[in-house]
């Protein structure tokens, strides 16, 4: 592997991440799922919190860049399923967003879970909206939504639920209003 970046470690501070917890973004760790060395991670980082800073703001960044992608999409029914398929489909993303709940302890955590989670939601109740849901409705929906979604993970997580989480999504939109839109 050639000259490591930062993102190249906040990119594996994520991986650690979703499938460990916070606790799981050690230095030692990270640097041997990249085949680095702790001098490698020292050049581009001061301490752990800066790596786990970098890796957050690296995971919310991709978040925004998918609801800005999400907004070209003309229709907001094939812009919720479009945003379903997606979400359904990185079973990563969701693992980030629960153990990031999960270590609501830790201010970082908890208030980059907050502003990414209000975020989504914002996004999903005003598709909602545009599809002709009204606001309390069209929000209320939205929290359903992203509820299942996280609660997927977590039953994935401990094996309850073995079915691919796509496999729920018709059953996620019909409960968003979006049934055979």
């Amino acid at each position: 592997m050639g000259r490591l970046s930062a993102q190249d470690w906040a990119g594996a501070a994520l991986e650690a991440l979703a499938e460990g917890g916070l606790a799981a973004v050690a230095v030692e760790p990270v640097a041997v799922r990249l085949g680095a060395t702790k001098g490698s991670f020292y050049w581009h980082f001061a301490n752990r919190r800066a790596l786990v800073e970098a890796a957050l703001g690296r995971w919310e960044a991709s978040s925004e860049e998918i609801i800005a992608e999400l907004l070209e999409i003309p229709d907001p029914a094939l812009r919720m399923r479009t945003l379903l398929e997606h979400a359904f489909g990185d079973p990563v993303d969701a693992k980030i967003a629960f153990q990031l709940i999960s270590a609501a302890d830790d201010p970082l955590a908890a208030e980059t879970a907050r502003r990414v989670s209000a975020r989504r939601l914002e996004f999903m109740a005003a598709s909602l909206e545009e599809a002709g849901q009204p606001p309390g409705l069209a929000r209320g929906r939205a929290v359903a939504g992203y509820s299942v979604y996280l609660g997927m993970a977590a039953l994935h997580r401990v094996g309850a639920v073995t079915e691919p989480i796509g496999a729920f999504m018709d059953l996620a939109l019909a409960e968003m209003g979006l049934a055979g839109r």
